[in-house]
């Protein structure tokens, strides 16, 4: 079956997904309102109604929306893009509000650990655009990140086997569109188990590697266009499989949050549908951890200095350089 591809080489299917997230993000699309129409968004980017559909399928299984049959798509706000409440600090802190925090500062100072660097990409580029409209003025940008290696037999995303599968609650509804859909049966094609759990593989490593430029481009484009004097954009790999997420400001404070492993259905290029094994970044629970400058023993300090040092470890005695 033939892709429809842009001028990027992408396909189409990529191209719209990134761009509806994006207007999510950035609030073009708000919390509780409803996407387009799907005629009209076809229109829009010049793509099948079937494009669309699959778009919007990934937007659901991402936590970005919720369709309903009659109903159209509603908008919802990830956990990590929802403002903290200042009245409980600690509890399902914002990805967000930390990341402009920290562009807010004339240095710039982040260590990140994290599965494929999709959240942080999406928050890269706004302050980039915060940037260039004067809002902020940091003088010198220093991020570095670790990311699984790319040679590493990661244990999620997998394809279930077929003895995995688990009955459906009585009265679950089907996702509009999904009795369509082509799902395989690895026990009916012995080797077929294989080949999805490659696919999988090459999808999950598209998409990091996708993120990972596009976040390198933002913030080198900043230093080339004149508006930071200064970018350091240091990646490496870990042979380590992420339980969680870590975000450091160096003896400021830190976003810490645990993958959740779930089972999922995820929707391959070629349209065929994957019951696996994964995990959602996206919509993982942070919290924020403060370091407390006149009390070394409090929770806070402690845990910055003990996911620093941690930090600092993988980074000098077991990273790759990229």
């Amino acid at each position: 079956m033939s892709e429809e591809r842009g001028d990027g080489g992408g396909t189409e299917f990529a191209r719209v997904l990134e761009q509806l997230r994006s207007r999510i993000a950035d609030g073009t699309y708000a919390p509780d309102s409803h996407l387009p129409p799907q005629r009209e968004l076809a229109e829009e980017f010049e793509v099948s109604r079937d494009t669309v559909q699959r778009v919007i399928r990934e937007l659901n299984s991402e936590g970005w929306v919720k369709s309903r049959q009659g109903s159209g798509t509603r908008v919802v706000t990830p956990i990590h893009l929802r403002a903290p409440k200042k009245e409980e600090p600690r509890v399902r802190a914002a990805l967000g509000t930390f990341i402009a925090r920290a562009f807010a500062q004339k240095v710039v100072r982040l260590d990140v650990f994290t599965l494929t660097s999709e959240s942080l990409n999406a928050h890269i580029r706004l302050q980039a655009e915060r940037i260039r409209l004067g809002e902020v003025q940091p003088e010198r940008i220093e991020l570095r990140m670790l990311l699984p290696s790319r040679s590493l037999e990661l244990p999620y995303p997998r394809a279930k086997q077929p003895d995995e599968d688990v009955e459906p609650e009585q009265g679950q509804e089907s996702q509009p569109g999904h009795e369509q859909e082509r799902k395989p049966d690895p026990e009916q094609h012995p080797g077929q188990l294989d080949q999805l759990q490659e696919q999988l593989r090459e999808r999950f490593r598209s998409i990091t590697g996708r993120h990972t430029i596009s976040l390198r481009t933002a913030l080198r484009d900043l230093k080339t266009e004149g508006l930071v004097p200064e970018v350091r954009v240091d990646i490496r790999y870990v042979p380590l499989a992420p339980p969680f997420k870590l975000y450091l400001r160096p003896g400021v404070e830190a976003l810490f949050g645990p993958y959740e492993v779930l089972e999922r259905t995820i929707l391959l290029d070629d349209e065929t549908e994957v019951d696996a094994i994964d995990v959602l970044g996206l919509g993982s629970t942070l919290t924020r951890h403060v370091n407390d400058e006149g009390d070394p023993d409090s929770t806070g300090s402690v845990f910055m200095e003990s996911m620093q040092a941690w930090f600092d470890s993988c980074w000098n005695l077991l990273a790759e350089k990229s």
